[in-house]
């Protein structure tokens, strides 16, 4: 796999995505947990996905349950849980593992083009990765960043893609 655009997935409801359809789009990839402490990001992230959905951002949530196992639930009770307590609508994917041998080819793809002198593995929950839209630029953000310290960068994108 040379590109995110290489790249197929399934949504939380077992339907396939082909990352195609994306290019020309910034993409915001985060592994998510329903009983982490930063699982109040799925606000914030929400909150970017009704200011950019417009503009050219697409958010993609993949629950990963490899973190003191914060995300048990099946997906749609995953898919439930974030609608309901958090009023998600960006689209919510199937559990993937991120670390490991078992790890989903995205993430390893999207590790492997941001490593960096930490190493590689995602550490927790809530790890966003920002891609530009000609899907050469890939951002890694640590979990503690919140969603709104990101607006910056992502209308960057946005703009630079626009021109």
């Amino acid at each position: 796999m040379n590109t995110i655009y290489d790249f197929k997935a399934l949504t939380s409801d077992g339907k396939e995505l082909d990352f195609k359809q994306f290019r020309g789009k910034v993409l915001l990839i985060v592994n998510t947990a329903s009983k982490c402490g930063f699982t109040p990001q799925f606000a914030g992230l929400e909150e970017l996905n009704q200011k950019y959905k417009d503009k050219g951002l697409v958010i993609l949530g993949f629950p990963c349950n490899q973190f003191a196992s914060q995300d048990p639930e099946s997906d749609e009770e995953i898919k439930n849980f974030c609608q309901i307590n958090y009023g998600v609508t960006f689209q919510m994917m199937k559990k993937i593992d991120v670390n490991g041998k078992n790890a989903s080819p995205l993430y390893q793809f999207l590790k492997e083009k941001t490593k960096n002198i930490l190493g590689e593995d995602i550490k927790w929950n809530f790890t966003k990765f920002l891609v530009s839209a000609d899907g050469k630029r890939i951002k890694r953000y640590a979990p503690t960043v919140k969603p709104a310290r990101m607006e910056r960068d992502i209308e960057e994108m946005l703009m630079v893609e626009a021109i």
